[in-house]
């Protein structure tokens, strides 16, 4: 029976072309067979320092060639490797590391004070590993990465193997509670991940993992340009680990940013300079910056080997497609619904003349969309539903049997995920998504979902972004408030925008408040709802 583990497919693909681009980071390439022999030799330093069979290793890091290392290390020794918001204060690594039972952190040198500060109550981390970085030495309690990196090359199997059962934790949720651990079996990952399979050029999954190794080579031979791509999305998060995976294990290039700021202009200047093929994004949060870029620019950034940008895990506005379209239109936007506990739910693509509207997507093969008690949407009725995805699905969340029951249900006889998205069923089977249920507000006693107000008031003439959040009210329980980005010499008022908004959905929907300030978004791209109502009180003297 074939193992699908990352460890194997990527070897695979080092033995078939260990000469061409794995990662790359600025001017720093590093090849295949590189990439293979300092992961085989991190994972050695890691099950020397007393880790054993599904140990969890913390990657506390920015994106980096570093990060990735730290997976396949992990894959390779059958270790599970997790990741860290690196925004995270002392006491929420704590409760990061303690609910993974880290024993293991990989982290990034200039964390080392905060890294130190936490150290002494985590007694289950077995070792400290800190990447140096320039200004940012290695601390005496930590071990040198580039020490462990350099150390014996050669193959490496841990004495208990490894196996398509070892997991990947990907923590979520942050922005709504305490973060908690998805599970993924790797060959659930893999699989849920299309198994390999490239539409764009017809491949369809892959059989074995050494047909990995056997493609690569075979597009190395036959002299194809090799496929570059940028997460410009945290590799901490789902979008941006995911899809680099996967293009890792079709023979391409991982390659990131050194700026740990985000500047489209310097994304641009990369893609013409590496002839990057894809990007990874996370919505408006890169995609409103990157378009403002090239409207500021006309005419500097052909781009010409950029074939596709991919989001995930956030509203994408149909205007902002077309104006990219605009400026680059020999690419393809790719727009997906998912989140870490499901994948492939369904998808959008803009390009070649057509354009995508907001929030409209294609339900995958294996999603559909339930009432709560059960029943299948049909098509064309109006009636809401949640967005659920069966096939290869997470086994849960990790030590959390309650939130696991809430999200992983039994509809028809069968399990899905359901990660909590509303949507409706179009009479063409297509999905209009509505918003996730845990945001909702309840006005007057009418549910209102804030990303339908906020595509609306984006289509406002100068608003760059927005957020809506609910506020306690006396009289109808909860009050919509707008916080808005606007760019321009003269602010809307709360009436402009009210007026805007009526005129595009019901007049319960409409803001009853509104905050002019830079919206509140996690590093990931995906709008901060805590900070954004935080934020909101604040400035109107709202006590929480």
């Amino acid at each position: 029976m074939e193992v699908w583990n990352y460890a194997n497919l990527w070897e695979a693909v080092a033995a078939a072309t260990p000469d061409r681009p794995a990662l790359i980071h600025g001017e720093r390439v590093i090849n295949w067979g590189e990439f293979d022999a300092r992961a085989n030799a991190l994972a050695r330093g890691l099950v020397a320092a007393g880790l054993s069979h599904q140990s969890k290793v913390a990657a506390y890091l920015y994106n980096a060639p570093e990060y990735i290392e730290t997976y396949y290390a992990a894959f390779k020794a059958g270790l599970a490797p997790f990741n860290t918001n690196y925004r995270y204060s002392g006491d929420e690594l704590v409760y990061l590391f303690d609910n993974a039972d880290a024993e293991a952190v990989v982290f990034h040198a200039s964390f080392a004070e905060t890294a130190a500060s936490v150290r002494g109550r985590l007694p289950k981390v077995k070792i400290w590993v800190a990447v140096p970085e320039e200004g940012h030495p290695v601390p005496d309690w930590a071990v040198s990465y580039d020490d462990l990196a350099a150390g014996d090359p050669s193959a490496f199997q841990a004495p208990w193997g490894r196996s398509a059962d070892d997991l990947l934790l990907m923590y979520t949720g942050g922005t709504t509670g305490m973060p908690k651990g998805v599970m993924w079996r790797q060959e659930d990952l893999f699989k849920g991940l299309g198994g390999g399979a490239n539409l764009l050029l017809g491949l369809p999954p892959l059989e074995t993992c050494a047909e990995a190794g056997e493609r690569a080579r075979a597009n190395a031979a036959a002299g194809a340009e090799q496929s570059i791509t940028i997460p410009v999305a945290p590799l901490m998060h789902a979008t941006g680990q995911f899809i680099s995976f996967g293009q890792l294990v079709g023979g391409g290039a991982v390659a990131t940013l050194p700026s740990r700021k985000f500047d489209p202009a310097t994304l641009f200047d990369e893609v013409e300079r590496l002839g990057v093929s894809g990007l990874i994004i996370v919505g408006l949060a890169f995609a409103a910056p990157m378009l403002e870029c090239l409207e500021a620019h006309p005419g500097r950034w052909t781009m010409p080997s950029l074939k596709r940008i991919v989001s995930s895990g956030t509203m994408w506005s149909a205007e902002n497609k077309q104006g990219l379209l605009k400026h680059l239109p020999h690419i393809m936007l790719m727009d997906s619904l998912g989140s870490s506990e499901a994948l492939g739910l369904a998808s959008s693509a803009s390009g070649g003349g057509v354009s995508a509207a907001t929030a409209k997507f294609t339900a995958g093969p294996n999603a559909a969309v339930f009432t709560e008690d059960g029943r299948r949407v049909a098509a064309g009725s109006g009636e809401r539903g949640l967005v659920a995805v069966g096939g290869h699905t997470p086994l849960g969340y990790y030590k959390d049997e309650e939130k696991t029951a809430k999200t992983f249900r039994i509809f028809e006889g069968k399990r899905w995920s359901v990660p909590g998205d509303w949507a409706t069923v179009e009479a063409d089977g297509n999905i209009t998504l509505l918003g996730r249920g845990s945001q909702v507000i309840n006005t007057g006693g009418e549910k209102v979902f804030p990303e339908e107000v906020e595509e609306a008031l984006k289509r406002f003439a100068g608003v760059r972004d927005a957020a809506v959040v609910g506020l306690p009210d006396p009289r109808f329980g909860e009050r919509i408030c707008a916080v808005v980005d606007f760019q321009g010499d003269t602010p809307p008022s709360l009436a402009d925008l009210q007026a805007h908004v009526k005129s595009l959905l019901a007049d319960y929907k409409v803001p009853r408040e509104l905050v002019l300030a830079e919206v509140v978004r996690a590093p990931n791209g995906k709008l901060d709802y805590k900070g954004v109502r935080a934020q909101a009180q604040a400035a109107l003297g709202v006590k929480a």
